[in-house]
């Protein structure tokens, strides 16, 4: 496929809430060769201001139709995603360097996300009963009430699914957004702007302001009623402070270090090829990528020369299409980053199995998927976050090692475990500090089981995406309670003294009642 015309990019500038007539500019390049794609409006405070300020007008609105109303415009939304699926990968191979089938991991997390919440949302957000204080005296109703302006500060590495994903609920949710994407990135968080206006859903609804994160993110989190966030542990540290301040709802998905466990009897030919994918899926730029191994001893070598094997035959390069298998770095930033860490590894004694080294004749930012072993904790990449294509494989003596090993971390994101079965791998699961965990594969499953919630424990993550709660964070829940028959003052033919012994046995009673 070739990269998008310069009209397009064009178009897309104008779905932006930045007026770009008098501001500047900034060029955003083709990753892949440094080429200029086109070039969108620089936001300020000012324009984030005007943003919310329709966004809430737009929101009124919104919020007064049904779940199920807003749900046939984020189905149509969907059916839009479909239709579309190869421009919105072009876009997003253009803007990150991806291979083909990391950006098809986007457009296929963004249909499941709108399927599965456009289907759940009529009967999640619907009013629902619960037993009353007093039940006949009173009756108890619980709704969920859309927080206001969400605002979402989305990162460049998934950057559809990561902005747009977790705007799909939102939305359903009766909110209005604001987006944040990432400055490398804009036109993936354009893009869909677009489709949505397609779809029918209302135009300041959804608002994408591009602009530096001290200043646009800034204003958002000063602004918004509750803020989703994905990106560094420490970044997430300063934005969970500032909510607080405001005493406003915060959700985030942050670092990971995440580990893959391989005990004797595993299958050894299907984990080694997987873990390709886990490791290194967007050039390793993904929070839940495998970093760390931990295998057997007895079958160490084994596993490692069919996993070192398995890297040297994939494919490394730039194509707009599924002939390659890993792409480019984003940033020359990221470049140094992993650089820097295999340079560091080496230094200390760590070996490199497969890989170590740039390709500038791919590619301004191509790094090779780089195997070490014998990496130790004084060493960069020993228990700091590469966020690139680099993965250490540790040798250990039994599983309760590898457990044990797997958890000594601050992280809590991802993890991966290849078993002799899957009830030992259950059981080893069942121990990890994750807040997923895939038996057999690296991490896709997990994602795309849209149904059940996604998130980090320990500086991995505020909150969960996915599931029930992924949609019902974005709301408050409201308690509306009716009195009925009699209040609590007594009745004119009775005395408090009489009568307060009466409601404590009514009270008693109520215990055998269901709900009590």
């Amino acid at each position: 496929m070739p990269v998008p015309a310069a009209a397009v990019f064009e178009r897309l500038r104008s779905f932006s809430a930045v007026d770009s007539q008098d501001h500047p500019n900034r060029a955003i390049t083709e990753v892949f060769t440094g080429q200029t794609l086109g070039e969108v409006p620089v936001g300020t405070a000012a324009d984030v201001a005007a943003a919310v300020t329709k966004a809430r007008a737009a929101q009124a609105e919104w919020a007064a139709r049904t779940p199920k109303q807003r749900a046939e415009v984020l189905e149509r939304y969907r059916a839009l995603v479909v239709e579309n699926r190869e421009y919105l990968m072009d876009i997003v191979q253009a803007e990150t360097g991806k291979a083909r089938w990391a950006a098809q991991e986007e457009i296929m997390g963004l249909m499941f996300a709108a399927r599965y919440f456009s289907r759940v949302a009529p009967q999640l957000l619907a009013p629902h009963s619960v037993p009353g204080a007093f039940p006949v005296l009173n009756k108890a109703t619980v709704r969920a009430v859309p927080k206001g302006v969400v605002g979402v500060i989305a990162p460049w590495n998934y950057p559809m699914l990561l902005s747009v994903g977790d705007s799909i609920p939102a939305l359903l949710a009766g909110n209005a957004v604001v987006v944040k994407p990432d400055s490398q990135t804009p036109y993936s968080s354009l893009a869909n702007a677009e489709l949505f206006a397609r779809a029918g859903l209302p135009r300041d609804l959804y608002a994408v302001v591009p602009g530096p994160g001290t200043v646009v993110g800034t204003a958002i989190v000063e602004q918004c009623d509750y803020l989703m966030f994905t990106g560094s542990s420490d970044t997430g540290r300063t934005l969970a402070e500032q909510c607080g301040r405001r005493l406003i709802g915060f959700s985030a998905e942050l670092g990971g270090k995440n580990p893959m466990i391989v005990a004797r009897g595993a299958d050894l030919d299907k984990a080694a090829k997987a873990a390709v994918r886990a490791c290194f899926s967007n050039a390793g730029q993904l929070c839940i990528s495998i970093e760390r191994m931990y295998v057997e001893r007895a079958i160490a070598d084994e596993f490692t020369a069919k996993f070192v094997a398995a890297v040297e035959a994939a494919k490394l390069g730039a194509a707009y299409d599924f002939s390659t298998d890993i792409g480019s770095l984003i940033s020359e930033s990221q470049l140094e980053t992993v650089t820097k860490h295999v340079a560091d590894a080496v230094s200390k004694g760590a070996k490199v199995l497969a890989g170590g080294n740039a390709r500038p004749d791919l590619g301004p930012l191509f790094f090779e998927p780089t195997v070490l072993t014998e990496v130790t904790d004084a060493m960069e990449c020993g228990r700091n976050e590469t966020f690139g294509p680099l993965v250490s494989i540790y040798p250990v003596d039994s599983v309760d090692e590898a457990i044990a090993r797997a958890n000594d971390t601050e992280y809590g994101l991802n993890a991966s475990v290849w078993a002799a079965s899957k009830a030992e791998g259950q059981r080893i699961a069942e121990r990890l500090h994750a807040g997923t965990v895939n038996i057999d594969e690296g991490y896709a499953p997990a994602w795309g089981t849209t149904g059940a919630p996604m998130g980090g424990m320990g500086i991995s993550g505020v909150g969960r995406r996915h599931g029930p709660d992924g949609l019902l964070k974005f709301t408050e829940p409201q308690s509306i309670v009716t009195t009925r028959i009699l209040n609590l003052d007594p009745p004119a033919f009775l005395s408090q003294e009489r009568w307060q012994p009466l409601l404590m046995t009514l009270a008693r009673s109520f215990r055998y009642l269901p709900g009590r």
